[in-house]
């Protein structure tokens, strides 16, 4: 099956959520024979992207500016940045769950009112905490990051990331804001990328690349990658080391 063969749904046309100006449409996929972590994974593989249970991709009249990305994870090689991000955060303690739990929401709700006040999510609450991190379509891993203070143990960093067929998805990461220099998201992609390997799975999964906007323009760094265009998978193996 390919996204030729099965059902989809197109939204209608509505401001981008990214680029000023723009216009967004996206094609819902519709098929009751992809709601299973077979059917996900296929679609993953499509350019697709989810949003709690829904699996959409961009389809926009004038605009290709979304580009899925996916690093070769046996390939990787950090940069130096990268490597000092591992570096700099080495002394915190990574565990992993395979359920969303309720003492993750008070992260996620300081987080979401401190560092993104501008965005649709603003002001959080519980029941959109659960809609969006949460599905039934694949197997889930909650990747917690805690550190250690006073010898008292806290949760400073969670990456909600999706089980495929051939890697991992990573949906959302959210962190304690203080730690903002920490560069816990750079650290939680690495985190990702070394489970892939442990799991010997091939792809992790970053969503879409937008060079133009300044909160989706990060995931073009981790080399090589795929980008999804012109309904194929192009390899990008030029890297700078910085």
């Amino acid at each position: 099956m390919n996204s030729s063969s099965f059902k989809v749904g197109v939204t209608e046309v509505f401001p981008c959520s990214y680029l000023p100006e723009a216009k967004e449409r996206l094609l819902i996929a519709v098929d009751e024979r992809l709601q299973n972590h077979q059917g996900y994974s296929m679609l993953m593989a499509e350019g697709f992207r989810r949003s709690g249970e829904q699996s959409y991709r961009p389809h926009c009249p004038n605009c290709n500016a979304c580009q899925s990305i996916r690093v070769l994870v046996n390939e990787f090689t950090p940069s130096k940045s990268q490597k000092r991000s591992t570096k700099r955060n080495s002394h915190f303690e990574i565990k992993t769950s395979d359920q969303l739990k309720d003492n993750y929401y008070p992260l996620y709700e300081k987080y979401i009112n401190t560092c993104h006040q501008d965005g649709s999510m603003f002001p959080a609450n519980q029941q959109q905490f659960k809609s969006f991190l949460s599905s039934k379509l694949t197997k889930q891993l909650f990747i917690e990051t805690w550190r250690e203070i006073n010898g008292e143990k806290e949760l400073i960093c969670l990456a909600v990331t999706d089980v495929l067929m051939n890697g991992l998805s990573a949906v959302y990461t959210f962190y304690h804001p203080e730690l903002r220099t920490n560069g816990l998201g750079v650290f939680s992609i690495l985190t990702q990328i070394k489970l892939c390997k442990q799991n010997n799975l091939k792809y992790l999964y970053l969503g879409y690349q937008i060079d133009e906007c300044q909160k989706m323009n990060y995931k073009n760094r981790y080399f090589p990658f795929e980008k999804f265009t012109e309904q194929e998978w192009l390899l990008v193996k030029n890297s700078s080391d910085n």
